[in-house]
């Protein structure tokens, strides 16, 4: 039964202090109904293209479109490097709230520049190459989006899968995308009380003949060794970053750790898009 209130405003216009400061004007809307092309090739030049794209649209395969299919870029240093290199190396981007109370971290793009670097060459040590998959069970913690960045920049799909996920749904989106590598935590928070991660990614790689690592984050303190099914065994994220940091790249303006962005495999896609399961 559906109750109906006939004095509700049947809409609620933003105040227009509010309204002033949006960046999606109506001129916008206008400019995406005259010609939605180059409408779009506009947005896209905003980012930076390793290989800047000729065509904004290939409809010869109608109904799969292809969008800038001849340009290349690099998911990673849009999100993350031209920023530093632009003079916002110190801004922060990412400001991080977790469990308990008080577990917070701020990260600026050039300490998430330094450490999404950092994991990129522990993924290379580990043998991740590009066009590998990677599956990325992780709670909602600061390295789940450095693994994923990490991925992007070694032009590495990744399949983020919830962490909320039985061992069988992880297990049937690693089949899937055979991935090579597992990204998981000894555990994570939930309520304010730790509860075990790892004991569902050990059952999900238990037989799974793609997965040759598990890198594990320490999150919670619990135990990261792996059951005897798990064959794989793991290896803790922090070891690995400490061990994937590299010399400095030859550039002297640019203070980071060298893992140089890499434009993706002839797919050009960045991640896997699994649904959810119900």
């Amino acid at each position: 039964m559906t109750e109906t209130h006939p004095d509700a405003p049947s809409s609620y216009p933003p105040p227009a202090a509010f309204a002033a400061q949006t960046n999606a004007g109506p001129e916008l809307y206008r400019a995406a109904e005259q010609d939605r092309l180059a409408f779009w090739a506009d947005q896209a030049r905003r980012l930076s293209w390793a290989t800047p794209f000729t065509q904004v649209l290939d409809w010869s395969a109608a109904p799969f479109a292809r969008w800038f299919a001849d340009g290349t870029l690099n998911v990673a240093y849009n999100c993350v490097d031209r920023h530093v290199e632009a003079g916002h190396g110190d801004r922060v981007a990412i400001h991080w709230e977790g469990e308990p109370v008080g577990d917070a971290r701020s990260l600026t793009y050039a300490d998430l520049q330094a450490e999404v670097s950092r994991a990129a060459n522990a993924l290379t040590e580990l043998g991740v190459v590009a066009g590998d998959r990677v599956a990325i069970y992780l709670p909602m913690i600061p390295e789940t989006v450095i693994a994923m960045l990490a991925c992007a920049r070694l032009g590495v799909l990744h399949s983020v899968v919830f962490a909320g996920f039985s061992a069988a749904a992880l297990r049937a989106r690693i089949d899937d995308a055979q991935a090579k590598l597992v990204i998981t935590a000894d555990g994570q928070f939930r309520r304010g009380a730790a509860a075990p991660l790892k004991d569902a990614a050990d059952e999900a790689v238990a037989g799974a003949d793609t997965v040759q690592h598990v890198l594990v984050v320490r999150r919670t303190g619990g135990d990261v060794a792996g059951r005897p099914a798990a064959t794989c065994g793991g290896t803790t994220w922090s070891a690995r970053r400490r061990r994937g940091t590299p010399r400095r790249r030859s550039t002297p303006s640019i203070r980071c750790f060298c893992c140089t962005p890499r434009a993706p495999p002839a797919s050009r896609r960045a991640s896997c898009t699994l649904p959810a399961a119900t």
